[in-house]
């Protein structure tokens, strides 16, 4: 029989957590059972990788200390990680003694967050331990203390070893309903594979770099891709444009299918057309690109888009009239 201890606590001297374990390791040690403790705060980096170690076990001991509120970050990581790459189905065949001591409040949330995490992950869970401890000196010479947590050790022994059942759970049929993850199906090797790269910091640092060179890669060619017309119209505006004596005006054209605006402002015979965004232009004309299009082939004037309806407009309606002068594309229309 196998059994792994994982303890999620700081490791700090005193802590009744690890008191306990050990009292349970030498029961389960002299009952011929082989012992493998994981210190999460020793394994932090490698975490993600730890639920494989759980293949080779009959039963694990989830054993954490409640310092100010909950079972603690490491522990919360490695539920995390058996949820995202455990093999589920070794899971449900694996027994699981919650241990959670306390130096302040909490100790029975505690025991009973790591029992309801491990029936939601499908596994066995056994009667845990748990305590509230104000003085762990006395703690440890308590002789009663002692007997209680041997026979809590014995007690697991005897679970795995008889392989005794447990009543159905609700949490197992909440699982199999609503707690499915939103991932790819993989398969338990898969699972492994995909926790150790996860746990490589040097592997998820270079992907994510490459991640990020093609990225941008694939922003320079959607770039190169839009940039063959970046600019639609305007170099019809400018080859057609006849400067005018004494006139300053702008113009605004919102083009149904352009994001940005066409401004036109014309001072004399200087020209300066762009997209972009201006206030109070002169004149403020709405259309689509199709009715542009016309007017630039000659197949309409301004005056009779507006006249049509194909282009409404806002603003002085005698510098409107000037834009078939300012812009001479040459009518054609019977």
């Amino acid at each position: 029989m196998k059994v792994n201890v994982y303890y999620g606590g700081r490791g700090i001297v005193g802590d009744p957590t690890l008191f306990v374990i050990d009292k349970m390791q030498e029961v389960l040690e002299e009952l011929n059972v082989k012992i493998s403790r994981y210190n999460l705060f020793e394994e932090k980096k490698s975490i993600s990788s730890l639920p494989n170690t759980i293949n080779e076990a009959d039963g694990i001991i989830l054993a954490s200390t409640v310092e100010w509120y909950g079972i603690g970050g490491y522990m919360m990581e490695f539920l995390d990680a058996c949820w995202l790459y455990g093999n589920k189905e070794k899971i449900s065949k694996t027994y699981m003694c919650p241990v959670v001591m306390s130096t302040t409040y909490g100790e029975r949330e505690g025991q009973l967050n790591l029992s309801v995490a491990w029936e939601i992950l499908g596994g066995l869970p056994c009667s845990g331990i748990c305590g509230y401890i104000q003085d762990s000196v006395s703690f440890e010479l308590n002789r009663q203390y002692i007997t209680l947590i041997e026979k809590k050790a014995e007690n697991m022994y005897r679970s795995i070893s008889q392989k005794i059942i447990s009543l159905p759970a609700s949490n197992k049929e909440v699982r199999k309903m609503v707690s499915k993850p939103a991932s790819i199906e993989l398969t338990p090797q898969e699972s492994e594979q995909l926790s150790i790269y996860v746990s490589d910091e040097n592997y998820v640092q270079t992907q994510k770099e490459d991640i990020r060179e093609l990225t941008s890669q694939f922003k320079d060619m959607m770039g190169s891709l839009g940039s063959e017309d970046t600019s639609p119209f305007i170099a019809d505006f400018k080859s057609h444009f006849v400067p005018q004596t004494n006139f300053r005006s702008t113009y605004k054209f919102m083009i149904r299918e352009q994001k940005k605006s066409l401004i036109i402002d014309i001072r004399n015979d200087t020209l300066d057309i762009h997209y972009g965004d201006l206030e109070n232009p002169s004149v403020l004309c709405k259309l689509k690109s199709e009715v542009l299009h016309d007017i630039i082939e000659a197949r309409m004037t301004f005056q009779r888009a507006f006249m049509t309806g194909d282009m409404q407009v806002k603003g002085d309606f005698k510098i409107l009239r000037m834009l078939d002068q300012v812009f001479n594309f040459t009518p054609n229309i019977i």
